[in-house]
């Protein structure tokens, strides 16, 4: 029988040379990996010395900024610890030690009639700072902003005073006809008393006709003061629902004695305000008087407060007549009115205190729908 041989896998390869080319191949891979890896961790580390030189011109560019800057800078971490000052943090509240609570040094701050705006007392004078944080959106840390406005706010107020005087000065000829009525009628029932033949009830009646004019001056004279004066003399922190009780319990009286339906509602619970209180219940007294002359006999006059979110409203609603949209633009303009008894500064009087406590007073009337006046008060930061 012939024999028969298998012929090799390749013929033309031997074993041994099939196994040396499949790892030589294998060894230029791994050659040409290494080197693309070389190359790749050496132009990363190129590109993170580039950003690392970048971090560091932008934190000089920052620490510059921040020392330039007029406001002063407080980085506060998330427990509320101060972890960084600028300049001028440090010129307004000291120096402070890192990781100090920043809860430790707001409680220096006395609150004000402006939402925002803050009294820091201090061996130099007081001074009004303005006052607003922030969050970074990871949440780990704070900034608040802290502006000296002393010399803005003090500019403001000279302002507001320069303007109430401008106001006088251009009523001037208005007021001396309004005193010189009164005054003329007093005298003229003050000389009539000196006439012998007048019987006991005739004396008595130009007597009381004489004080009621005086009595009118003296109210004159004293609204003049307060729209002079502007702003309040002293503030303190009570109750608004009380503050109501009081004023309607004091025109109860004046209500009753013209069949007038009047109500008072609060439903503020325990809320209080930090202002001049006698000079808020005078100015929603003269709300309410105005709301007596116009409602008349046998009217309806609702004063209510409420609160909206980060303000307290109080709303005096009437049912007089209305009034005509061009006389509500002359409103509160000191000196005007439509009643012959009336001095004109009320209204005048009670947005001056509107706008002392950080507020105002608006106005909502159709003819034949009555009127509400709205005086709307900003509410204090408790913290």
């Amino acid at each position: 029988m012939p024999t028969v041989t298998k012929p090799p896998a390749n013929p033309s390869l031997p074993k041994s040379d099939a196994g040396a080319s499949i790892q030589g191949m294998d060894a230029a891979q791994l050659a040409e990996a290494f080197t693309l890896f070389a190359r790749a961790s050496e132009e990363l580390s190129s590109a993170y010395n580039a950003l690392q030189g970048q971090v560091s011109q932008l934190t000089e560019r920052l620490n510059v900024l921040m020392g330039a800057l007029p406001a002063g800078v407080v980085v506060c971490n998330r427990e509320g610890r101060v972890m960084q000052m600028n300049r001028a943090a440090t010129s307004m509240l000291g120096t402070v030690d890192t990781l100090t609570p920043w809860s430790g040094i707001s409680a220096r701050f006395l609150p004000t009639e402006t939402p925002g705006e803050v009294i820091l007392r201090g061996e130099g004078g007081d001074r009004r700072l303005s006052l607003s944080e922030a969050s970074l959106e990871s949440g780990d840390e704070s900034i608040v902003l802290l502006h000296d406005i002393t010399e803005t706010h003090r500019m403001r107020e000279q302002a507001e005073r320069h303007e109430r005087l401008a106001a006088m000065g251009e009523m001037v000829a208005g007021l001396a006809h309004q005193l010189r009525t009164p005054l003329s009628a007093a005298m003229l029932y003050t000389a009539n008393l000196r006439q012998a033949e007048l019987s006991l009830l005739d004396r008595d009646r130009l007597a009381d006709r004489a004080i009621e004019r005086l009595r009118y001056l003296e109210r004159l004279i004293r609204d003049m003061l307060l729209f002079a004066r502007g702003d309040s003399l002293g503030r303190q922190r009570f109750e608004v629902c009380e503050l109501i009780r009081e004023v309607a319990h004091t025109l109860e009286p004046l209500a009753r004695s013209r069949s007038i339906d009047f109500r008072a509602e609060c439903d503020c619970g325990d809320l209080t305000l930090h202002g001049d209180r006698k000079a808020l219940g005078g100015a929603v007294t003269n709300l309410l008087d105005n709301a007596f002359n116009a409602s008349g006999e046998r009217g309806c006059v609702l004063v209510s407060v409420t609160r909206h979110d980060d303000r307290v409203e109080f709303r005096v609603a009437d049912s007089g007549p209305g009034i005509e949209p061009a006389l509500q633009q002359r409103l509160f303009e000191p000196f005007y009115t439509t009643r012959a008894e009336g001095t004109g500064l009320g209204l005048a009087i009670a947005r001056g205190v509107a706008r002392g406590h950080g507020g105002d007073i608006a106005v909502a009337s159709r003819p034949g729908e009555g009127a509400v006046f709205t005086l709307s008060l900003p509410l204090q930061d408790e913290s």
